[in-house]
């Protein structure tokens, strides 16, 4: 059995580092985590992918070329395009000697900061759909940057957001806050109200912040009692400088794909207890 992370968020919410410090406190706790770059307009992270998009195609190809004529989004939606026409290339990589165990894989997923890929196009899941025809058990991450959280509009914009992801993609799924190490005191206080949501502050935040929200009280009064009577999104936080809260949120996740399950139940031999002299 594999194992894999489908690593989804806007841009700059954190999702290669977020990549590059799970691996790193796995490589601390002894155990194995591989990356792939599924970012075609990728120009900078911290790790060394496995496997890197860019070696197939890159954003710039999509752009340039002169019969496609696209932009940036319409490029990046060609060249998720481009890599599932070649998933051939993709699957070699993926069972190359580069591996120590293919058979035993857990890779993370570095994809585009193009949420429309994931909220409304099929694009995303029929890539989940393809590594599970792979052998992958799948979990999507959908991290959020709490710096944009702050507010109650927003933390409702951002939920609503994951809620869209979580719909369109019909995996496994965990939201993440991710640079809660960068928060003030004051904000990571506020935020705390957010983490379990209670429309009542949301409404109360809402209202305070502009005219909109006093408008449309009642939209966003239906808005957060969708999201606490049927509890559909739920965020957890993260401190990339907080060893135990990256544990926690690992074991959380390996729990949702039953990594390790499938592992036998390891037995130590004990010595035989000394005789005692007489």
């Amino acid at each position: 059995m594999r194992y894999a992370q489908i690593v989804i968020g806007p841009a700059g919410s954190g999702k290669s580092t977020y990549c590059t410090f799970l691996q790193r406190h796995a490589y601390d706790a002894k155990r194995t985590i591989d990356i792939v770059n599924l970012d075609p307009a990728a120009e900078h992270f911290d790790y060394k992918p496995i496997v890197d998009i860019r070696e197939l195609i890159q954003l710039d190809d999509a752009m340039e070329d002169e019969e496609l004529h696209y932009g940036p989004n319409g490029g990046l939606v060609f060249c998720l395009e481009y890599l599932m026409e070649n998933q051939d290339w993709l699957k070699e990589k993926l069972t190359s000697d580069d591996f120590n165990d293919p058979d035993d894989d857990y890779i993370l997923f570095d994809m585009p900061g193009q949420i429309e890929l994931f909220t409304h196009l099929s694009m995303g899941k029929d890539f989940v759909k393809l590594l599970e025809s792979w052998n992958f058990r799948v979990c999507t991450v959908f991290l959020v940057d709490s710096q944009f959280m702050i507010d109650g509009a927003k933390f409702i914009s951002g939920t609503m957001a994951a809620l869209s992801v979580m719909a369109n993609m019909e995996m496994p799924h965990v939201n993440i806050l991710t640079k809660m190490d960068l928060l003030n005191k004051s904000a990571r206080n506020k935020l705390e109200r957010y983490i379990e949501p209670d429309p009542k502050a949301l409404l109360s935040d809402v209202e305070e912040e502009s005219m909109w929200g006093l408008s449309h009280r009642k939209l966003s009064a239906t808005i957060g009692n969708l999201i606490e009577d049927f509890s559909l999104v739920r965020f957890i936080p993260l401190n990339i400088e907080d060893t135990e809260n990256i544990q926690d949120l690992l074991l959380q996740i390996d729990n949702i794909i039953q990594y390790g399950e499938d592992a036998e139940v390891k037995t130590r031999d004990f010595d035989p207890p000394e005789e005692l002299d007489d």
